[in-house]
């Protein structure tokens, strides 16, 4: 990646030659992109591509062994505070606390992000309002369904008005009408507030439809990027999915013990 693009302040996720190893295994191997503000980005590929460890990485949750990454022209590894408070997250599983309201888990999340009172009060309802959920405020969030978990998820991550949100499988186990609605929701979010969207997904249709640029990895290197009709045309193929298939080949991947253990670990990490 040229230098002179790394330093362009258009873009507001810089990586450049990032490498991760854990012990002998490199997990994500001397990959460079970068996302523009307001994009909606798409980082596809198979289980235990890097995916993970590269969100890990710009979400400081993981460090790299070498390599540079800027998240709005700053270090995650160096400023880590600074850097969180530039972003939301949404996992691919729940981390909201059950035995609290709807509303006690945003209000939470704005007292541990500092944000004002007055303006935590207004943001919370009007983000909730925003997900269709201000009815049920004070209801107890293990009554609420997967989908309105995920929804409410996206409000906290919300709250504290990030420049980007990161979007780990955020539709994963979501009926089609769920999944369809949240989309609705994150693309008046990405054009009303410009809010740059990150996400990872295995919905290739997802990725085809809303995505303004793909990056796809396997083995720990991106193997290919740009839109979706740029990749169906470098690949002779019809659909994102048989663009995928092509890229990546039909070999079933599963996920790694080791990979649930560093995920089990970051966790840890991320509640510190």
């Amino acid at each position: 990646m040229n230098s002179d693009l790394f330093m362009d302040t258009n873009k507001i996720i810089n990586v450049k030659n990032l490498i991760k190893k854990f012990g002998d295994f490199i997990a994500v191997d001397d990959i460079s992109f970068s996302v523009d503000k307001g994009e909606i980005f798409a980082f596809l590929g198979p289980n235990g591509a890097g995916k993970s460890t590269t969100i890990k990485m710009l979400t400081t949750l993981l460090t790299s062994n070498s390599g540079d990454i800027k998240i709005n022209g700053h270090n995650p590894a160096i400023e880590p505070d600074l850097v969180r408070r530039m972003f939301g997250i949404v996992f691919q599983d729940t981390s909201l606390d059950d035995e609290l309201t709807a509303w006690e888990n945003m209000e939470f999340h704005g007292v541990l992000y500092d944000v004002p009172k007055k303006l935590r009060r207004e943001r919370i309802e009007s983000l909730m309002q925003f997900v269709e959920l201000w009815d049920r405020k004070d209801s107890l969030v293990k009554e609420f369904s997967g989908g309105m978990k995920r929804r409410l998820e996206i409000a906290r991550g919300l709250l504290h008005h990030p420049k980007i949100i990161f979007l780990d499988e955020p539709t994963l186990g979501l009926d089609p009408q769920t999944r369809n609605h949240m989309w609705e929701y994150l693309k008046d979010l990405n054009k009303k507030e410009g809010t740059t969207i990150f996400f990872t997904t295995h919905y290739m249709e997802e990725a085809d439809r809303i995505a303004d640029k793909i990056a796809i990895i396997d083995h720990g290197k991106i193997i290919a990027s740009g839109t979706s009709a740029e990749l169906k045309k470098d690949t002779k193929t019809e659909s994102l999915e048989d663009a995928f298939l092509s890229l990546t080949g039909n070999v079933i991947r599963e996920e790694s013990a080791t990979s649930v253990d560093h995920m089990r670990t970051n966790r840890r990490m991320w509640r510190k």
